[in-house]
This record gives structure tokens, sequence and C-alpha cells, in this order.
């Protein structure tokens, strides 16, 4: 048996490159050669191969194909129907093309693709549908996926690595002040809601703390740069001045500070189809503060305080009450703790993985 894992760009940062290596290595220790490819890659380490040679490496019917899906690639749908062995369609989500409408062109074709490709995929009838959500596979299954054949796995992480990791300790003291950190992680894209963030952190200094900071840590993508344009006009509106600060590309030691320095992490994403920055928030005992969009109430799992409601006054109000309310602060700690173990920590996750791949059998 042989393994061949698919992904457009191959980025080792990122939470689609780290499910990939995570798999790769799960299936290594099982004793099945496994490569990756894809027609990019982004600061990996290790081969990675041109995704025209993957059914010479793993196209018999015993071996194992699985698609990272999370844009628009139709070569890997030709891949797919021409492979004779297991078929796996590992399913991040699409994010909607509308919220790059005015933006970037590029990024709205891309997922104007993959959202035209979802039902030819599910049409394939491929051996094994592997969302990272429910929500996913609700997409899935409505898209005419066979709902039998339809599973839920969790993305794989680095938390574990993020936890053993040493913390940039001058970024720590420095963050470290007395001043209450807000903190947002993820990429400055439009679904993230990035400008709503910041009109729900003015309206916490303007009611609550006028001496707070948000940090603001993802990469910058030179392709969205009039969303960052419109995140930093709306905090020049707000007169935010040194009450915001940028953390672009972010160490693993810089996030790992970040974390340990903030106060409430608040996510206000429109769209997401699992995010794995809660997972870290919650390993990591920072409260949650949340908009009820998409996968995100999902993957909290009661675990932080999400809203259906856009006010930016009731999120600024929801973390004031995290801030100074003790009893609160550690009770949301305690849940996050125990639904990391119970739901997210990485046996728990290989150990599914190999049984839905059928490893050991």
């Amino acid at each position: 048996m042989r393994a061949a894992l698919l992904l457009p760009v191959f980025a080792s940062r990122d939470a689609i490159g780290t499910d990939v290596l995570a798999m790769a290595d799960a299936l290594r220790a099982a004793g099945v050669d496994t490569r990756i490819f894809c027609d990019g890659t982004d600061g990996v380490r290790g081969p990675a191969y041109p995704l025209s040679k993957a059914l010479a490496f793993a196209g018999g019917a015993d071996d194992l194909v699985v698609y990272h899906f999370s844009t628009g690639w139709p070569q890997a749908i030709d891949v797919l129907r021409r492979a004779r062995g297991r078929r796996v369609v590992r399913y991040h989500n699409v994010t909607p093309p509308e919220f790059f409408a005015g933006i970037s062109a590029v990024h709205a074709d891309a997922c104007a693709g993959g959202r035209r490709e979802l039902p030819q995929l599910a049409a394939l009838g491929c051996e094994l549908y592997l969302a990272a959500s429910d929500y996913n596979r609700a997409e899935l299954v409505a898209a005419g996926a066979p709902a039998a054949r339809t599973r839920v796995l969790p993305p794989f992480h680095r938390v574990e690595q993020l936890l053993d990791r040493e913390a940039d300790l001058a970024l720590l003291d420095e963050l470290a002040d007395g001043t209450r950190n807000f903190l947002m992680v993820g990429r400055i894209a439009p679904n993230k809601g990035h400008v709503e963030l910041v009109d729900a952190f003015a309206a916490y200094l303007d009611r609550f703390d006028a001496s707070a900071r948000l940090l603001l840590v993802g990469k910058l993508d030179p392709n969205l740069a009039a969303y960052e344009a419109a995140i930093r006009r709306r905090a020049e509106q707000h007169r935010l001045g040194g009450r915001l600060r940028w953390i672009a590309s972010a160490s693993e030691e810089q996030l790992k500070a970040a974390y340990l320095a903030s106060h409430v992490m608040m996510t206000l994403s429109r769209h997401e189809g699992f995010c794995v920055p809660l997972v870290e928030a919650m390993a990591l005992g920072v409260p949650v503060v949340a908009r009820a969009a998409a996968a995100i109430p999902e993957t909290l799992g009661g675990a932080g305080l999400v809203w259906d409601e856009d006010d930016p006054l009731l999120f600024a109000a929801a973390a004031d009450r995290i801030v100074r309310d003790a009893e609160l602060r550690r009770h949301l700690e305690e849940l996050g703790h125990a639904r990391y173990r119970a739901e997210y920590a990485p046996a728990r996750l290989r150990a599914a993985f190999a049984e839905l791949v059928g490893l050991g059998r």
C-alpha cells in the first residue's frame, strides 16, 4: 500500500499544510509509503512531488489517495477519477467568493472554482469524504456526497508543539506590561471580520478601558492589500493609534508570547470551516469571545462566549465581563482545557484517522 496526499500549495505553517504533514506522519508510522503531491511549496522542508506523478506512485487498487480540498484545483478531480484505490476527499471548506469581491479577483476566482467543484467531487462517489467539522459535512452532503461515506475528523494541529515551545521573551516582556491585551489570530482575509473586530475593540476602549491593546497576529497577503488597507482605515477612523499592534508572519515563539500575554481572544470571523486558533486559545487558557458564524460554535463547543448578534458593544461588553469576573474567566479556561483534551488531543485525532482510513486492517 502507498498513499498520495494532494494539495495545491504545500505551506508548512498553515492549517492545511499542518494537517497534511500530520496525516503523512501517521501513515508512515503505520508502515505506509507516503508522498505529498502539489503544484507549489511555501517554506516546507522535505520532498514534495508534482501532481502529475501522483498516480504513477499510488495509482494501484491497494493504494490510498487523499485530496485536501479548499480551493479550485480541477487537476485533482482528474486524478481522483483515474485512481483505482481508496479515494478520500478531505474537506477543509472553500470560502464563498463574495467575501473577496472588489478586493481580490485572484482569490474570488479560486474560491468560485472551488465552489463549482464541490458537487463534482461529491458525484465521484469516493470511498470516504472526511470533513473537518459537522458544518463542512453538511455542505458535502448537500452537494451530493453519500451521507454514509461522510465522516468528521477535526484537523490535526501544532498545539502540542506550541505548548512545548519557549515564548519569545522580548515580545512577552513588551506585551505583559499591565495592559489588557485582546488577541485575534488568523490570516488577514476579508472573511475573518477584522474590520468589525476593530469596531468592537474601539467600543471597548470607549466604554470600558481606554488603555487596552489589540493584537492582530496573521499573515499578510499582497493580493489582499485592499483589505489590509480597509482595516487600517477603520483603525484610523477610531483613532486607535498605538492601541493596535500588528504581528505579521509570527514565529511560533512570538505566537506563544501573544497567547500568554492576552486576556481575551476575540474572533468575529464570518466564515470558518473549523478555526484552529480557537483550539490554540482553549489549550493555552485564553478565554474566547466569538461571533456565532459557520463552524465557530461547533469548534468551541460551549467553551467561550458566542453571540449571534452583530453588535460591537455586545462583543466589547462580553470581553469586559471576562476581564472583570475572575470566576467566569476560570470557568471558561477549565471548559477550554477540557474540550481540548476530549476532542482535539493529538492521540485522539491519530487514532480516529487510522480507523477512518483503515490502517491496521
